[in-house]
C-alpha cells in the first residue's frame, strides 16, 4: 500500500513533474550556481511543505517531481520557489545584499504535469534526463 500524506482531515498523495528554464533559457545552471541551487531548491520546498522527490538540474533548465499538498496551488509554490531561487542567486552570485524585486533569472512560464500511478516512470525520466540529452547531441554529430 502507498504511503500517504495527511493533513487534519485529508489523505493526499499529489506529485507533479515540473519544468522550469532560465531567461532566454541560457545555460547559466553549472558550477557554484548548480550546487548553491540544488541545496535551495530543497530548503524553499520545504518552507511550504512540500518536498522534491526527484530533481536534475541541466545547464539550460531544471526537472523535478515535487510532491505538493492539497491546500497550496501548483502555481503558487512553483512561483515561491523560482521567485526566492532568483533572489538567493543574486545575492550570492550577482552582488546583490538588499532587498529587492524585479530580478529576472527564471523565465516566466513553467512546464506542470501531474505524476498520477507513471511516478517511477517519471522518476526514471528525471534521473536519466543528462543521458538523453548526450544521446539527443550525438545524433546531431552524426548529421
Amino acid at each position: 500500500m502507498k504511503d500517504y500524506q495527511s493533513l487534519a482531515h485529508t489523505k493526499w498523495d499529489c506529485k507533479y513533474h515540473v519544468v522550469f528554464i532560465p531567461k532566454k533559457r541560457k545555460k547559466m545552471i553549472f558550477g557554484a550556481i548548480r550546487k548553491h541551487l540544488g541545496q535551495v531548491l530543497h530548503e524553499l520546498a520545504g518552507q511550504k511543505e512540500c518536498q522534491i522527490v526527484e530533481g536534475h538540474l541541466m545547464q539550460d533548465h531544471v526537472h523535478m517531481c515535487i510532491s505538493i499538498s492539497p491546500k497550496h496551488s501548483v502555481s503558487y509554490i512553483v512561483g515561491y520557489i523560482k521567485g526566492k531561487s532568483a533572489i538567493s542567486i543574486a545575492r550570492k552570485f550577482m552582488g546583490k545584499a538588499k532587498n529587492f524585486t524585479g530580478e529576472n533569472f527564471w523565465a516566466r512560464g513553467y512546464f506542470v504535469s501531474t505524476v498520477g500511478l507513471d511516478e517511477e516512470m517519471v522518476r526514471a525520466y528525471i534521473r536519466n534526463q543528462e543521458k538523453t540529452d548526450e544521446h539527443y547531441d550525438q545524433l546531431r554529430l552524426d548529421m
